[in-house]
C-alpha cells in the first residue's frame, strides 16, 4: 500500500523532520521500554533516528529497520556499520517476516502517515513473541506550535493553498486517545500511554523556513508557481511571525508534544 507520506530525499527530510526524530528516540525508549536480548523491528525507520538510538543496546542481537522509501534506508545504511542492523524497503501494513519473530517492535512518527494503522498495527502485533511489546509515537496535532504557526499563517495569506501541500486538518491518531484506541483494537494487552516534550530549536528564520518550503511534500511547487510579489509577502509574514515582535533574527525554540502509547502482544 503506497503510504501517505510525500517524500523528497533524504537530505530534505533530515532538515524537516529527522533531526526532531533523533531528539525524540531517547525518551521514547524510556518509555517503551528495551528488552534485555533478542531482535527487535524499528517499523518505519525513516533515515534511522530510532535505529541508531537502539544500537546504543549491546545486549540486543538484531535491529531490523525498515522504510517504505528506498532512499530513507540507503541513508540509514550509510550512516552505521552496525553489524546487528539490517535495513530494507517494505510497507510496514504487510510487514515481510514470520510471525513471533521479534523480542519488541516499535514505531515512531510514523502510524498517522501509513494508509492503513490499523493493519499496521496488527501487523506489529503479528511479529511479535507472545508477551513481547510494541510501542508507538505520534506528534500531537494541537502539540506542533511551530508548524501551525507556519501553515495556519500561509492560509491565511493564501487560501488556495489548501490543498496544494498545505495540511487541510488534522491526521488520523493525532488526537488524545486515537492511539491508545488503536493498540486496543489491534489486540494488544497491558496498555499504557504517555505524553513526549521536546523543543524544537531553530537557529534563524532561514533555519525554519527553507526545511518547511522545501523539505517534504508538495507546497514547494504551489509556492514556487507563485508570483514573485506574493512570494515575497508570505515569506515577509512568516519571518514577522517567527520573530515574535523580535527585532533581530536568531534563534527561537518551540516545545512540541507527541502521543506515545505501549502494549504487549
Amino acid at each position: 500500500m503506497p503510504s501517505t507520506f510525500v517524500a523528497k530525499g533524504a537530505e530534505a527530510y533530515e532538515a524537516s523532520m529527522g533531526r526532531w526524530s533523533r531528539w525524540l528516540a531517547a525518551p521514547f525508549l524510556d518509555f517503551a521500554g528495551v528488552p534485555s536480548g533478542g531482535r527487535v523491528l524499528d517499523a518505519g525507520c525513516g533515515t534511522g533516528s530510532l535505529t541508531l538510538a537502539l544500537t546504543g543496546y549491546p545486549e540486543l542481537e538484531a535491529i531490523e529497520a525498515l522504510d517504505f522509501e528506498e532512499n530513507f534506508v540507503a541513508a540509514l545504511r550509510s550512516r552505521t556499520d552496525d553489524a546487528r542492523i539490517g535495513a530494507q524497503q517494505g510497507d510496514v501494513c504487510a510487514l515481510p517476516f514470520e510471525s513471533q519473530t521479534f523480542d519488541a517492535a516499535y514505531s515512531l512518527l510514523v502510524l498517522h502517515f501509513v494508509s492503513d494503522a490499523h493493519k499496521a498495527a496488527r501487523e506489529m502485533r503479528r511479529v511479535l513473541r507472545p508477551g513481547a511489546a510494541a510501542a508507538a509515537a505520534v506528534w500531537s496535532y494541537e502539540g506542533m506550535p511551530s508548524w501551525r504557526l507556519f501553515w495556519d499563517t500561509i492560509l491565511a495569506l493564501e487560501p488556495e493553498a489548501a490543498g496544494n501541500g498545505v495540511p487541510s486538518g488534522r491526521r488520523p491518531l493525532t488526537a488524545e486517545g486515537e492511539l491508545r484506541e488503536l493498540f486496543e483494537t489491534a489486540g494488544f494487552k497491558d496498555i499504557a500511554e504517555t505524553t513526549l516534550a521536546i523543543t524544537m530549536d531553530y537557529a534563524n528564520f532561514e533555519d525554519f523556513w527553507l526545511p518547511k518550503v522545501y523539505g517534504q511534500g508538495t507546497f514547494a511547487a504551489f509556492f514556487d508557481a507563485l508570483p514573485e510579489p506574493r512570494r515575497d509577502r508570505l515569506r515577509d509574514a512568516l519571518r514577522a511571525a517567527y520573530l515574535a515582535g523580535e527585532r533581530e533574527d536568531g534563534p527561537r525554540g518551540f516545545e512540541s508534544v507527541a502521543f506515545a502509547v505501549r502494549g504487549t502482544a
